[in-house]
């Protein structure tokens, strides 16, 4: 019995995109941390929510919070597991990472404008920092990994070996 999985064999830009992903997804964790814990909590949200016109913020702030930090939590987990890339080229890896960094790029249009608004007004631009730097870097880690994806046909930067 012949074993049909593919081989591949490591090119030069393979240890650089390794390097590249498991040091932003380091980045990522932290400003998705700092963001989740330090610059959200529930009075932040529930100024935010009177700016936004809610009947009842007071009530809304809490499960609202919450909600915000299991996705955060999520997030930052996600995050975590792209330091592993320093050392695995697994294709498992490569597929979570992608889904993560490119949803985690999506973040600011999934997030209430009121947010950005009111993050300004009470941190100045600290408030919006980490999440531009998380949500941004992100997007741009993402469109480097479909790059590499088209420019070399597998994850990872690898080359297919000769059969």
């Amino acid at each position: 019995m012949t074993d049909k999985k593919q081989k591949f064999l490591p090119t030069p830009a393979t240890r650089r995109l390794q390097r590249a992903v498991a040091s932003c997804s380091l980045i990522f964790a932290l400003g998705t941390a700092l963001h989740n814990f330090v610059i959200i909590d529930p009075s932040f949200i529930e100024t935010m929510m009177k700016m936004a016109g809610v009947s009842n913020p007071a009530a809304e702030a809490v499960s609202f919070t919450k909600g915000f930090r299991i996705v955060g939590c999520l997030y930052i987990v996600g995050n975590a597991l792209g330091v592993l890339s320093i050392k695995s080229r697994s294709g498992a890896l490569w597929w979570i990472l992608l889904f993560v960094n490119m949803t985690q790029g999506l973040g600011p249009a999934w997030i209430p404008a009121s947010m950005w608004r009111l993050a300004l007004d009470v941190y100045g631009v600290w408030g919006i920092l980490p999440s531009a730097i998380t949500d941004g870097g992100a997007l741009v880690l993402a469109m480097t990994m479909i790059y590499s994806m088209i420019k070399y046909r597998s994850t990872w930067g690898q080359r297919r070996a000769p059969s």
